[in-house]
């Protein structure tokens, strides 16, 4: 079955950006000049997502209103002949079909990815993290979407990462089953660089099964009272079996901030018209 609908959990607080994450959404923070959530939904429509879910709590609304119509300033640029700056906008609204549901107790992940239970519906669907940014020339949800039609189980994402770093992630545990594909046997949440199965860690992409969400109902909430997703992919492992992919394409972590820094200059390299002047004010920041 194709993978036509992703959830975008979006409703942190973005604490690691304060003081700037008090008024503006982590997700509308920009990488070079368009918003860490559009790489997002722009990744999903190529992956032929066709309906997207944001989970959002009180203080996200901008982030809807970036996906909406703005007849002013449109009507603006249209008037000043401004069709270079109109067609940055131009289809935003008309990108691919989004709603959003609003998450109003901060219960974790998990807990996030459970309110878009009657949405889904009875089917296979992605869940992206807002800030987890992927460069690839086949983009990273399109990659697993294929993997999944080949093995029929739910797919997460994996990255290697330094073994001193494992104690940042979940970890999983399994075999390997070619380039690229893990048959998983667990996924240990933030394990010490000692105890660590393995150094590939999960990282925000994910392809589950409806399943899931019945596992969801059942977990008991852990530490801090939140409701953690990596408890319920144990069960829906045990359950369904499941796939570690390890994708191609460069990773940042936008909700880090020498990661949101890193992308923003990945992306300027791609930029001819950036690119020269920025080298040459790295160069000289180097001295």
């Amino acid at each position: 079955m194709k993978i036509k609908k992703a959830v975008i959990p979006a409703a942190g607080y973005g604490t690691r950006f304060l003081p700037v994450t008090k008024a503006v959404p982590k997700e509308l923070l920009p990488i070079v000049d368009k918003p860490m959530i559009q790489y997002i939904v722009e990744e999903a429509k190529a992956s032929g997502i066709e309906f997207v879910i944001l989970i959002v709590n009180h203080g996200k609304e901008a982030i809807e209103d970036h996906f909406d119509i703005n007849y002013e300033l449109e009507d603006t640029l249209r008037k000043k002949g401004n069709n270079e700056l109109l067609s940055l906008i131009d289809g935003l609204s008309e990108m691919i079909k989004i709603v959003s549901i609003r998450q109003k107790k901060p219960l974790g992940l998990g807990h996030a990815v459970l309110q878009a239970k009657n949405l889904i519906g009875d089917e296979p669907f992605a869940v992206v993290l807002g800030d987890d940014i992927i460069d690839s020339e086949k983009p990273c949800l399109l990659q697993m979407s294929e993997v999944y039609e080949k093995y029929g189980k739910p797919v997460i994402a994996v990255q290697k990462v330094p073994r001193e770093d494992v104690s940042r992630y979940g970890i999983i545990k399994g075999k390997q089953a070619g380039n690229s594909i893990y048959m998983l046997e667990d996924v240990v949440e933030k394990p010490s660089p000692d105890k660590a199965p393995s150094d590939l860690a999960i990282i925000g992409r994910y392809i589950l099964t409806p399943e899931i969400f019945e596992i969801l109902e059942d977990t008991s909430s852990g530490a801090g009272g939140e409701i953690q997703l990596t408890d319920g992919l144990k069960v829906l492992l045990m359950k369904k079996g499941m796939i570690g992919y390890r994708f191609e394409g460069d990773r940042y972590d936008g909700g880090d901030k020498l990661g949101f820094l890193l992308a923003n200059i990945a992306y300027a390299m791609k930029r001819p018209e950036i690119k020269d002047k920025l080298l040459e004010c790295m160069a000289g920041y180097i001295k």
